[in-house]
Parts: C-alpha cells; sequence; structure tokens
C-alpha cells in the first residue's frame, strides 16, 4: 500500500510540475524552463541532502548522470513528437512506451506479483493510454517520424526511471542530484545554442523602446517563478518515486509513475477550468481501482 500510495503520489506531482511547466512556457522557450526547473530543483535537494544523506560513488554519479541524459533526450523527443502531432495519439503512445521500457526491464529482473498484480498493471496501462487522450477535432493518422518520436521519447522517459533504479540502494538522493546537474546543463546548452543561431539568422533592426516593455518584464517575472516552482514540485516527485523504488518493484513503480498526465489534467480543471474529457474520466477511475488492485500485490 505504501509502495502505491507513494507511486500516485510521485505521478500526481509530476503531472503538476508539468502544469507548472506548461504555464511558464507560454512566456518562455520550454527549454529554458527545464533548465531552470533542473537547477532549482538541485537547490532543492541540495538544501534537503544533510537531512536524508546518502552515500557518494562512482556508480551512483554515473547512473544518475544516465538517467539526466536520458530524461533530456527523452523531454526533448516529446516537445518535438507533439508539436509535430496528432497529440491525441502520440501523448498517450510516449506514456504507454514509458511504462512499458521499465515493466519489461522490472519482469525480467524477477520483479514479482501476485495475479492480481499483473491484472492491474495491464488496468493501468489501458489507463495510462485513456487519462493521457487529449481529444483533437480533425486529427490525422500520425506520421511515421512523430510514431518513431514519440516512441524514443518513451523509451528514453523509462530508461531514466531503470538507472534510478539500479543506482546504488544506500546513494539516497546523490542519483537525482547528478541527474539535476546533468539535466540543466543539458538544456541550458540547448538554449544558448538556439539564441546564437537565432541571433546569426536575425539581421532585424534595433526597435525603439515600446510602452509595453512594463508589462513584458512582469510576464518574464511570473514565467521565472512557475519555472522555479516546477523544479520545486519535479524534485519532489523525484524523490517520493526514489523513494518507492527503493522500497517496492520497479515493474510497479513504472506504471504508476505513467499516469502523471492526471496531475496536469486535474490541475488544469481546476485553475483553467479546462473540461475533463470523459475517456479522461474514465481513465482515472480504472487508475484508482488499479492503484486498489496493486495494494493487494
Amino acid at each position: 500500500m505504501l509502495v502505491t500510495a507513494l507511486g500516485l503520489v510521485g505521478a500526481f506531482v509530476y503531472g503538476s510540475a508539468d502544469f507548472l511547466g506548461g504555464l511558464a512556457s507560454k512566456r518562455l522557450s520550454p527549454f529554458a524552463v527545464t533548465g531552470i526547473a533542473a537547477f532549482s530543483g538541485l537547490v532543492v535537494l541540495l538544501a534537503v541532502y544533510p537531512l536524508v544523506g546518502g552515500e557518494w560513488s562512482a556508480d551512483a554519479a554515473f547512473w544518475g548522470s544516465i538517467s539526466g541524459l536520458s530524461g533530456a533526450i527523452g523531454i526533448s523527443l516529446l516537445y518535438a513528437c507533439l508539436a509535430i502531432g496528432p497529440m491525441s495519439i502520440l501523448s498517450p503512445l510516449t506514456a504507454v512506451v514509458s511504462a512499458v521500457v521499465p515493466l519489461a526491464v522490472g519482469l525480467s529482473r524477477g520483479d514479482a506479483l501476485k495475479p492480481v498484480g499483473y491484472v492491474a498493471l495491464a488496468l493501468a496501462l489501458v489507463a495510462v493510454v485513456l487519462v493521457g487522450f487529449v481529444p483533437e477535432k480533425g486529427a490525422v493518422r500520425p506520421t511515421l517520424r512523430g510514431v518513431l518520436m514519440a516512441i524514443g521519447s518513451g523509451a528514453t522517459i523509462g530508461i531514466f526511471l531503470v538507472a534510478i533504479d539500479i543506482a546504488p540502494a544506500d546513494s539516497g538522493l546523490v542519483p537525482l542530484m547528478f541527474n539535476r546537474a546533468v539535466n540543466g546543463i543539458i538544456m541550458v546548452a540547448i538554449v544558448v545554442t538556439t539564441l546564437a543561431v537565432a541571433r546569426r539568422r536575425s539581421d532585424a533592426a534595433a526597435r525603439p523602446p515600446a510602452a509595453s516593455d512594463a508589462p513584458a518584464r512582469a510576464g518574464l517575472r511570473t514565467a521565472l517563478l512557475l519555472a522555479l516552482a516546477c523544479g520545486v514540485a519535479d524534485a519532489a516527485a523525484n524523490g517520493l518515486i526514489l523513494t518507492g523504488l527503493r522500497l517496492g518493484e520497479l515493474s510497479v513503480m513504472s506504471v504508476l509513475v505513467a499516469l502523471y498526465p492526471a496531475g496536469t489534467i486535474v490541475l488544469a480543471a481546476l485553475v483553467l477550468k479546462e473540461r475533463i474529457a470523459h475517456l479522461q474520466i474514465v481513465g482515472l477511475v480504472l487508475a484508482i481501482a488499479a492503484a486498489g488492485m496493486l495494494s493487494l500485490a
């Protein structure tokens, strides 16, 4: 029951981080938001480390860095494939693959569940598809490129979970700190490179001061605060999921974590008054049912 609770709460907090990051990305580059969030999350982990502890080792640094690299690749591919669309197909495909990869690794390593547990995992995978479903009017069939990018995104996000799970059990928060550091460095490098290329291609003349500069600065401050909050939420989610992986099975946690879109959907409904589709409601109900079954497994 504790592992299931950690997985569900961790997934919801992950979804909350995505919600905050999505709001910030309306005013800043998504890569800039991800980089800022990575470093704010690192600050939180460094502040909490004296209380939680963890042994520093080459293995902890290596697997933490691998998780940071795979996470950065996964996020970049996710943004790219969702830009290609259709989101209604590629978003749940990414979530399912992100669960299937560590699920397969966990089962191959000997994760053992009762029969009800396997039924629950299958039910949870269905819930992942339904929760991640974004109704799109006139959606077209995805291109092969979009599908391959979605699969690559899900696979690398799944590798993040596997890497964190493989890290030494006594390493505490150390792998997560390397994860945030590597992720942040990669995202900052992407932003700097993008700005350099854009500046080189731009030959626009300098514009005169505009009356809208003050609102623009206010919008930038809001975006920075949202990005910082996103990093705090992401660090909290990482901590919950790491604890769940240490106490439970990779196969169970991977499927529960893949339900992270639920947190985004619920917050969007509460804060932005966005409508939740009927299929998404069904998915949320199935997720709760699967979680109850997993607690018995």
